[in-house]
């Protein structure tokens, strides 16, 4: 058995870590990422940097761009700081200025920058890789179309918004024996990694309950499943596959080879809905006479303190193209009258804004994950509980995780190996970087044990927030 010290690496990671920008104009106090001071050890670029920490890959991975948003623009910024590791070679995006952006950042020719996936798929294959990152409910059919081209894919959570759908895509790619990386970046969370490595080690005995709280934060929750995109179940999808097919997945991930037998699921719209609209409200924020006294108010949430940089949350409200005034102007114009701007209790949103879901798994251990709107930050919780001791992990991307041992009463805090290099593809605490680094080099040299999870194993814990929500609606216990 694997000792605790062997599993401490705290004696040098305090001394790495630098504050970076606050999150969404600072508006929350969620930790900071950490970040490799490279630039004090040598005169190294942050490539040559990586190669030495990382080793060199055998060749440069090619990839395509299927939807340019925020997602699609956030992954294919790896080629930027990693040039030697990944090209981007195609763009497909309906909105031109973002596909335009993208071309000319990546250098990307005109035959191969179109307005629509099908006609990139049209194409002979002109990549390794196909970056997947159209809207929830777009997902399946690009997805089949490039794994039939022999695209190997790097495919946005969820895999797609019906069972069904998922199933077809995995299909796809096995029958073309095609690797498929589905976005589940907290597989790649360096804190999440370690936690599996603590389990897998023997030290907390076997694993008996897991309690994962996922925090939504109020606002974002506000302007993402109640204003924005993902606020409609038929037009995208439910709130626990948009926002925690992550969080099942890595329960999943940390049980390892135990499988979840059975599912039970509670929750619904519990605030953002009319009946709960203040008296005098009106249905646009910007005109409403009671704003000042609402914690959803578009003003404190994308006017306070802005400072005409098209950041998230603003850059999903309105670009910058929509306006000749500039950007500032833009996003007072949408809040009049685009979506963003609608009262939150005056909205067409379906979608849970709380829930829980209890898993079973093989043996009897037992897993329960929350989703939450209202709460201050969007860090996860975990407190996992075995028969020799407990961990503790506050969400945060660089801190420590907790362990206490029952036997000894020793109390140890245990820190993530790796730290997230000063590289755009920061997000998830630096969980993206590493899913993209891990693409690159899974493909380079053709070995899909590089990635954590494969097509089957994504399909299976989508299969399981399928069951959750089933159970939910129809108050059931389901059998996976």
């Amino acid at each position: 058995m694997k000792q605790i010290n062997d599993l401490d690496h705290s004696s040098a990671m305090g001394n790495n870590l630098n504050k970076t920008d606050q999150f969404a104009k600072g508006i929350t106090n969620q930790q900071d990422e950490p970040t490799i001071p490279y630039e004090t050890k040598s005169n190294q670029t942050l490539e040559e940097f990586w190669s030495e920490q990382d080793g060199e890959i055998p060749r440069q991975v090619t990839a395509i761009v299927v939807g340019a948003g925020n997602r699609g623009q956030h992954y294919a910024n790896f080629a930027v700081d990693f040039p030697s590791r990944l090209k981007i070679v195609g763009v497909a995006e309906p909105q031109k200025h973002r596909r335009e952006t993208l071309q000319k950042l990546h250098n990307i020719p005109d035959e191969h920058s179109l307005d629509g996936w099908s006609k990139l798929a049209m194409l002979d294959k002109i990549a390794d890789v196909a970056i997947i990152s159209t809207q929830d409910h777009m997902h399946k059919d690009p997805s089949i179309a490039f794994a039939n081209k022999g695209y190997h894919l790097l495919l946005e959570k969820p895999m797609a918004v019906s069972e069904t759908d998922c199933e077809l895509i995995a299909e796809a790619c096995e029958r073309n024996k095609v690797m498929a990386a589905i976005g589940h970046v907290m597989r790649y969370a360096p804190p999440c990694v370690k936690i599996r490595e603590i389990i897998a080690s023997g030290i907390l005995g076997e694993i008996v309950t897991i309690n994962h709280h996922e925090n939504v934060l109020f606002w974002h929750f506000a302007h993402s499943f109640v204003r924005g995109n993902w606020r409609n179940t038929e037009s995208s999808t439910f709130s626990l596959m948009a926002k925690c097919c992550h969080d099942i997945d890595l329960i999943m991930y940390w049980m390892g080879d135990r499988k979840c037998t059975s599912v039970q699921s509670f929750g619904n719209v519990y605030h953002f809905k009319e009946s709960q609209k203040p008296e005098g409200a009106a249905s646009r924020c910007l005109e409403c006479p009671v704003e000042k006294d609402c914690p959803y108010s578009v003003q404190k949430i994308y006017l306070q303190g802005f400072n005409d940089a098209p950041m998230w949350p603003m850059s999903a409200v309105c670009d910058i193209e929509d306006h000749p005034a500039g950007y500032a102007v833009a996003l007072k114009e949408a809040l009049e009258t685009g979506p963003y701007g609608r009262c939150v209790y005056s909205c067409d949103n379906d979608v849970c804004d709380h829930q829980m879901v209890n898993m079973e798994f093989d043996g009897g251990a037992t897993a329960v994950m929350t989703m939450n709107a209202f709460t201050s930050d969007m860090r996860r919780e975990t407190r996992i509980c075995g028969t020799h001791g407990e961990l503790r992990w506050d969400g945060s991307s660089h801190q420590a995780i907790r362990v206490y041992l029952f036997a000894t009463e020793e109390r140890k805090e245990i820190f993530p190996d790796q730290v997230v290099p000063p590289c755009r593809t920061r997000g998830h605490g630096g969980a993206d970087f590493f899913l993209m680094n891990a693409v690159t080099k899974a493909i380079a040299h053709n070995d899909p044990s590089l990635l954590s999870s494969n097509v089957i194993q994504s399909l299976t814990s989508h299969k399981v927030v399928f069951a959750a929500e089933k159970s939910r609606l129809e108050k059931t216990v389901e059998t996976i």
